[in-house]
């Protein structure tokens, strides 16, 4: 492992990178899960997570980065899209870093979000109102699935099911408004180029926090998007509302969760013969 890799010039743009466990030539090698965290835009860290990190690993065979970035607090009042620039700059960095020992910069990347980093990483990957959240061309290229999990997405429905959200965290991490509907990232449409990039929607039966309500909202706004690309050997956008029975964030200290991971993981991996370049 490799810890408090830099990304970027502030103290929480760092990574934490888990290696792939065996030295050799298969497509795992040259894959990486990237997990960002949640939190409500406010709290956790990378290091909660390390436990999940090794776990995916293991059962992927491929690297995986777990990015820290700015979060929302009294001394650090940050705003959206802030989360996002910060995850966008971690994710440019890790396709081109050669790691902690020389090597090709990986061919495939699968990204992993969580509650509120699910509509951090939509703001990045659909064409949000925001410039400066285009990701690169590259980037775009080596995208080969987004699995969110437990997300937040439409943000005045989910005020809706929880109106004491707005003062906890909506408000300091978006500012205080009447409506959020520039922000509803189950409106936003796809990227150009970004066609052949697969998702999933990730939702727990025992979710008290985040109401499914949310993902099905996700997926059938991504269902309509997939209609407008041309079919490919598996669908653009799957959900799994049934398998996970935890609550929101112990999911992800359990088994299911990165058994369903690492079966999309290995799924697309033996799907593709061609890596972009």
């Amino acid at each position: 492992m490799l810890m408090e890799v830099a990304y970027g010039p502030e103290a929480l743009h760092k990574l934490d990178y888990y290696p792939p466990p065996a030295e050799d030539n298969s497509r795992q090698q040259h894959a990486l899960i990237v997990f960002v965290h949640g939190g409500a835009w406010r709290s956790e860290d990378k290091a909660d997570h390390a436990e999940l990190a090794r776990t995916l690993r293991s059962l992927t065979g491929c690297a995986v980065a777990v990015p820290n970035y700015r979060l929302t607090t009294a001394d650090c009042p940050i705003e959206h899209p802030s989360h996002a620039d910060d995850v966008l700059r971690s994710l440019h960095f890790l396709t081109t870093w050669p790691g902690p020992q020389p090597q090709p910069p990986p061919s495939a990347i699968y990204v992993l979000g969580h509650s509120c980093s699910a509509h951090i990483l939509a703001s990045i990957y659909l064409a949000s109102p925001f410039p400066h959240l285009t990701p690169s061309p590259r980037l775009i290229a080596i995208t080969r699935g987004i699995l969110l999990s437990e997300g937040i997405y439409d943000i005045d429905a989910l005020l809706r099911s929880f109106p004491n959200y707005k003062q906890w965290f909506i408000a300091p991490a978006f500012g205080d408004h009447d409506a959020y509907p520039d922000v509803n990232v189950a409106s936003y449409s796809l990227r150009p180029g970004a066609d052949h990039i697969r998702w999933l929607i990730i939702h727990s039966k025992g979710d008290s926090l985040v109401d499914q309500l949310q993902s099905d909202t996700m997926f059938s706004h991504l269902s309509t998007l997939a209609t407008q690309v041309p079919p490919g050997p598996r669908p653009m956008v799957q959900q799994n509302f049934d398998e996970i029975r935890e609550e929101h964030n112990e999911l992800l200290k359990g088994t299911v969760y990165p058994r369903i991971i690492a079966d999309f993981v290995a799924q697309d991996i033996s799907s593709f013969t061609d890596t972009p370049s």
